[in-house]
């Protein structure tokens, strides 16, 4: 994939959807309520179309806020949230969705992804959420539905709540050079599944790896941006997360150059698997 065919406009397909799905995404885990309507807005004018956020972060009214005041039109921004845990049946559930949807785009809006934020809760709860999920699509309050933090064995188990060719449209999991996962990523692609990427840049904790720094010395980039343009040549869709507004810029800031065959096998050594992790490694028993 070269630099001159990768830009902040690019897109990918999203499964069994008319919708495309920005390869780059703004994260906002847990930014501050005072905070994050500067960096969203920060954000747009870096370019980043694409912002993601969850009810966990209790932010979802501030990107909304920024969402309204940017001037951008709505379509021109792709919003992602998530739900955490349902309420006691399949239509409070529906209810928590459609609470955020309203925080994000207000009464007549939409969200263009919903993730269940993770399987933690249970084979119940999963299900419980994705067909909240899935109501909120044929509602139209929803464009697409997909997961987070699942493994192939959750991913298998759509199937047998809903259709038995039901995908979600995206798996949001941990991926850096330290953290690969390629089982359930090699599964995602095969089934045509959007994997994104959050703690694209290990939440600045590699900063100083030596091999890290050796490829962003050669390519006069900071180590930031060669994490997020590994995951960009990798096929994820990375979702860098700041609130410091050079590097919300310069975060974005990688498409005037190219990591090369050597460099993407440097980073691809580095993997540690499940104990590279510094959230967690999918279960994908």
């Amino acid at each position: 994939m070269s630099a001159s065919t990768l830009d902040i406009n690019s897109t990918f397909d999203l499964p069994n959807s008319q919708y495309k799905i920005p390869k780059i995404g703004f994260g906002v885990y847990l930014s501050p309520k005072d905070v994050c309507v500067k960096s969203c807005k920060k954000a747009f004018e870096a370019g980043y179309r694409h912002i993601d956020t969850a009810q966990y972060y209790a932010n979802e009214e501030q990107v909304g806020q920024a969402l309204a005041e940017s001037g951008l039109p709505r379509e021109d921004i792709y919003v992602t949230s998530k739900i955490m845990s349902p309420g006691e049946d399949v239509e409070s559930t529906y209810k928590k969705v459609i609470e955020s949807v309203e925080k994000l785009a207000g009464k007549d809006g939409y969200a263009d992804l919903f993730l269940i934020h993770t399987p933690n809760g249970g084979k119940e709860a999963r299900k419980t959420m994705w067909l909240a999920l899935k109501k909120a699509k044929e509602a139209g309050k929803v464009r697409d539905i997909g997961v987070s933090n699942y493994g192939i064995g959750h991913i298998e188990e759509i199937a047998t709540i809903d259709s038995k060719d039901a995908i979600p449209a995206v798996n949001q999991i941990e991926l850096h050079p330290w953290c690969q996962q390629r089982e359930v990523v090699e599964y995602c692609k095969k089934r045509n599944v959007i994997v994104e990427a959050y703690c694209p840049i290990v939440r600045n904790e590699k900063a100083n790896d030596p091999t890290l720094a050796t490829i962003a010395k050669k390519h006069n980039k900071e180590p930031n941006q060669i994490l997020i343009r590994w995951s960009l040549q990798k096929g994820f869709v990375p979702l860098p997360k700041s609130d410091n507004p050079s590097r919300i810029v310069g975060n974005a800031d990688i498409y005037d150059f190219e990591l090369n065959k050597e460099d993407m096998a440097t980073l691809d050594g580095l993997d540690q698997g499940a104990d590279g992790a510094i959230v967690q490694a999918v279960d994908n028993s």
